[in-house]
């Protein structure tokens, strides 16, 4: 397996963060905050498809992970304005809860799996709405500050002006994606991608098969966490629907559209979420309805995802189970 890209892909990359880097200074505010969302988007979907796509297990229950580092960064945020500290606690704690979690979902496969975690996160639903003391119940946490970017005695960063937000936002997410990549490259990511095609070999192997996929449910929970802390600050406030089933579903759609078996493919998928939902909102008051029914055309045509599409045109064949996902 190697993590080589080509040429034509690197000029390809280059160019695309050219176009993030200049995008403050050419385009007006919603644009920005357009990409800091599907930015967001992607990083919590590179963590789901890490649990889908290369160890094969199915959650729906991401979204109490994210809401845990959105209330976690907001709550911090609101006692002490500093933005490194509220990054990094919603981080942590999303992945100490990810790992408690964890330890009780990964004993299970298949459909007791996927329930367990659809439990776990409607239970994070239920007691963002009741416990309203800490989270503010159906109000929520309002009037979260973009504080600064913080060391003390080392530096200080405003980024109240949301042009400013956007780089930390843009930094963390190449950073993310960096890191999934060289992860799922490395002998980490071959022993999962070993387990998702046959749990059996894998243990005959000598992989210890539900510690990896412990391993693999935590770091999935950090990247949740890691979207819902950049969320708090870019909003100001935090409610309850970010923990609901319905928002677990948005990750799995973009790992859809753009590609399970596709490294970039939850990041096109992102990408592609939420322009198709913005250009339809523009035009219908029904476009939830409209959304659904492209979406089905779009995991019809392309079973492999977008991403496929791409791996055709250069000869590639559609990845499998059992392959190498770029």
């Amino acid at each position: 397996m190697s993590g080589r890209i080509s040429p034509r892909l690197a000029i390809a990359l280059a160019a695309l963060l050219l176009a993030l880097l200049l995008l403050p200074w050419v385009a007006g505010r919603y644009p920005v905050y357009l990409v800091m969302h599907i930015l967001i988007l992607a990083v919590f979907s590179l963590g789901f498809n890490l649990l889908f796509g290369y160890t094969g297990l199915l959650s729906f229950g991401q979204a109490g992970f994210f809401a845990v580092g959105a209330y976690a960064c907001a709550k911090i945020l609101l006692v002490v304005p500093n933005l490194f500290l509220g990054l990094i606690g919603g981080v942590v704690i999303a992945g100490v809860f990810a790992l408690v979690l964890g330890a009780l979902s990964v004993r299970h496969t298949r459909i007791y799996f996927s329930m367990l975690t659809l439990a776990f996160g409607m239970m994070i639903y239920s007691v963002a709405w009741k416990w309203r003391d800490f989270t503010g119940g159906d109000d929520g946490l309002v009037g979260i500050p973009r504080a600064p970017l913080e060391i003390p005695g080392v530096f200080s960063v405003s980024v109240s002006a949301i042009e400013a937000y956007y780089y930390v936002v843009v930094a963390l997410s190449l950073l993310a994606i960096y890191v999934m990549r060289r992860l799922v490259h490395s002998p980490l990511g071959l022993a999962l991608q070993a387990i998702r095609d046959s749990e059996t070999r894998a243990a005959y192997a000598g992989i210890a098969v539900r510690k990896y996929r412990l391993v693999a449910f935590t770091i999935a929970g950090v990247y949740a966490g890691l979207a819902g802390a950049m969320l708090s600050p870019l909003e100001n406030t935090i409610t309850p629907p970010v923990a609901h089933w319905s928002t677990s579903a948005e990750p799995v759609l973009a790992t859809l559209l753009g590609g399970i078996h596709s490294f970039g493919g939850p990041i096109v998928g992102a990408a592609l979420f939420y322009i198709i939902r913005d250009v339809i909102v523009r035009f219908t008051e029904y476009w939830l309805l409209v959304f659904g029914i492209i979406v089905v055309a779009l995991v019809m045509g392309f079973p492999e995802g977008v991403m496929s599409v791409f791996r055709k045109n250069r000869g590639q064949t559609p990845m499998k189970p059992g392959s190498d996902p770029k």
